[in-house]
């Protein structure tokens, strides 16, 4: 049976080449790496997948589902994933009378039986395929013949899949197969930065760390611009770890100094965690929209007529109106509510809960900021030169807090990005650098009945119109709007224990039942189902462990000079 290069995958060199990824492929003078026999095809189809049935030197208890398998059909190579894993027999009369015992006439029978009378089956889902020699690779559209021989995938096939990471490419090694952990999975960074993207799983999962791989690859590749909302301080100079024997992992300014800016919106808090900053974030009341009140209507507990009333006090006041109705007593209220039709009690009590808002907020809303002290403006600056930004809350980590200020920065962000897009549309400018905005707690801005008036919701489904998409990283994606869901181009998918969440990430997915059982098996850390635009086919893997020796290796050279700041050093 002939493979990809015109010999037996499964023997001494045998080994399906793919011309697209010449890197990838062994030299001339060295054998290519053998695939390790697993089981023989015996039935399937495209819609239920394809049945091996397990070698008998192999034991069903070295089977795990999300593994690779490549199948050597008589014409085409099948590159699948295991789904399932089944108990079989030859004849149900076997099982009426089993060999049970450990006495050493069952543990005998036992062996006799296993393989022949008794076996292992697999079920495989077909998710490329391509002909061999040829070497491109495309939907799998048939399925492989009777007694077609499968074996594991070799780091050559991974690669020939996924890419390998090369200084200035576009792939980033992200993590490895299950049971193979010396082989690489790459992400396809410029397919990664061309839509939004999800990183899900409950608490504990990794979420964080993933979204921190993800982020040093962009940069590390220069494939974007990251804004990163950092709302439990994870991202900027150091995050926390599990790990008992560290006190903390690098963050991103730790491994890019120059690169990356830190702004906080708490001073005090930065200085405790004796983390550098560059700049402190004051928004003053002119940059707040009646979107970004709509926006916190829940949490203000605003009723229906609180929209209307705030439009009437910007068609009046302009961009004021916050510091007007601040300002208003009683006379002024029943004046305003006169001159303008508004309602006297609707308006008074949007003053008390507006206040409350500012109150709430006043260690970074300012009634007035003189430009060199707009956030905006500043953050805005960084980011047209490629200047990575990573905004820390601090102890402001209220969902009111984070959610306001998210949204005021966001939405006029991606303001200027469509007029500079436009701009260069027209030849006026460069186009700018891609910019990937990072949210955690994604669901508060993308719920269904909020993910049509954020800004957040209109980013997520342009497609990169403007050049502007999300990361959204969160643990509840049953919470966020089926419709922006459906956009996000590549999911990567930590352990999830809930039915809904478990549905909401397969949303829109071909073959999503097959794979709702591998989502199911991971492990309770560093692994991840990835499926989506940026991978060629869906695939689980053990993620790279942030921040190790080898990591660091990888990243390049990275600021040492920051371990001997001294806080008066800081600004």
């Amino acid at each position: 049976m002939a493979s990809g290069n015109g010999t037996n995958g499964f023997g001494k060199n045998g080994h399906g080449g793919n011309p697209l990824h010449l890197a990838a492929a062994p030299p001339v003078n060295q054998p290519a790496q053998r695939r390790t026999p697993m089981g023989t095809v015996v039935r399937g189809s495209l819609q239920t997948g394809i049945q091996m049935k397990l070698t008998g030197e192999q034991s069903v208890e070295d089977i795990r589902a999300g593994k690779f398998v490549v199948v050597e059909g008589a014409q085409h190579e099948f590159f699948t994933m295991i789904t399932d894993v089944t108990l079989d027999c030859v004849s149900p009369g076997i099982l009426a009378d089993p060999p049970a015992t450990n006495e050493p006439g069952d543990i005998f029978l036992r062996r006799v039986l296993a393989g022949t009378s008794t076996f292992g089956t697999v079920t495989l889902r077909p998710l490329l395929m391509r002909v061999k020699g040829a070497g491109e690779f495309e939907p799998v559209k048939t399925v492989p013949t009777h007694f077609s021989e499968a074996g594991e995938a070799t780091q050559d096939d991974i690669a020939d899949i996924f890419g390998a990471e090369a200084e200035g490419g576009r792939h980033f090694h992200i993590g490895a197969p299950l049971d193979m952990s010396d082989i690489p999975v790459c992400l396809d960074l410029e397919k990664l930065v061309e839509r939004s993207n999800g990183i899900f799983g409950k608490s504990g999962t990794g979420k964080t760390f993933l979204t921190r791989i993800c982020l040093c690859g962009t940069i590390k590749h220069k494939k974007a611009v990251n804004l990163v909302f950092d709302m439990h301080g994870e991202y900027g100079w150091t995050g926390t770890t599990e790990d008992p024997t560290r006190e903390g992992v690098y963050g991103l300014k730790r491994y890019f100094d120059s690169q990356v800016r830190v702004f906080t919106m708490d001073r005090a808090s930065s200085l405790r965690r004796k983390v550098p900053i560059e700049s402190d974030v004051r928004i003053p009341y002119a940059q707040i929209s009646v979107e970004d009140i709509q926006l916190l209507a829940d949490e203000l507990n605003l009723n229906p007529s609180a929209a209307e009333t705030t439009y009437l006090l910007e068609q009046h006041h302009g961009k004021k109106w916050l510091a007007a109705l601040l300002k208003m007593d009683g006379e002024g209220i029943k004046d305003f509510a006169e001159a303008s039709g508004a309602n006297a009690l609707s308006l008074g009590a949007l003053k008390r809960k507006l206040g409350y808002l500012v109150d709430t907020c006043k260690g970074f809303l300012v009634e007035d900021a003189g430009e060199a002290d707009d956030a905006v403006q500043q953050i805005m600056a960084c980011l047209l030169k490629d200047t990575h930004v990573v905004l820390e809350f601090g102890n402001y980590r209220k969902p009111l807090q984070y959610m306001l200020v998210a949204n005021i920065l966001t939405r006029r962000i991606h303001e200027e990005y469509v007029k500079l897009t436009e701009a260069s549309m027209g030849d006026r400018g460069r186009k700018p650098t891609p910019l990937v905005i990072t949210i955690e707690e994604a669901h508060k801005f993308l719920s269904p009945h909020l993910a049509h008036q954020t800004i957040f919701g209109t980013i997520a489904r342009e497609l990169r119109k403007y050049n502007v998409t999300l990361l959204v990283v969160d643990q509840r994606p049953s919470g966020i709007d089926s419709e922006v869901l459906s956009q996000l181009g590549t999911r990567i998918t930590c352990l999830l224990n809930d039915e809904r969440d478990i549905e909401a990430v397969l949303t829109g997915i071909s073959g999503a039942q097959a794979l709702r059982g591998v989502l199911a098996s991971l492990d309770s850390k560093q692994q991840a189902l990835l499926l989506g635009h940026a991978v060629p086919m869906p695939v689980v893997v053990q993620s790279r462990t942030y921040d190790d020796d080898e990591f660091r290796r990888s990243m390049g050279e990275f600021n040492k000079v920051a371990a001997r700041l001294d806080p008066s050093d800081w600004k």
